[in-house]
């Protein structure tokens, strides 16, 4: 299955993008959370968590900084379960 480039995924209007993480496929190898730091960390059985930022309403979905994007793409093709997609980024206004 061939996974979509991210880099030619549209983005939203002001450019936000957050990482979507599908729970039912991630089997916790934790490969995401090494390829973006800034944005995961993992649980105590090695699944992936966002990192703590006041400004996200949702933990699936952490949003990720316009520097990191290339990092995302690598991390979404590099996931083993596909558990990894780019949505658009929450309006923390909107929830």
């Amino acid at each position: 299955m061939r996974r979509p480039d991210i880099r030619r995924t549209p983005m939203t209007r002001a450019g936000r993008v957050a990482v979507h993480i599908d729970f039912t496929r991630c089997d916790g190898r934790g490969l995401c959370a090494e390829l973006l730091p800034a944005t995961l960390a993992r649980d105590p059985w090695g699944y992936p968590i966002a990192v703590a930022d006041p400004r996200a309403t949702v933990q699936r979905e952490p949003e990720v900084a316009a520097s990191d994007v290339g990092r995302v793409a690598r991390a979404v093709r590099a996931c083993p379960r596909s558990a990894l997609s780019v949505v658009e980024a929450v309006d923390p206004a909107r929830g």
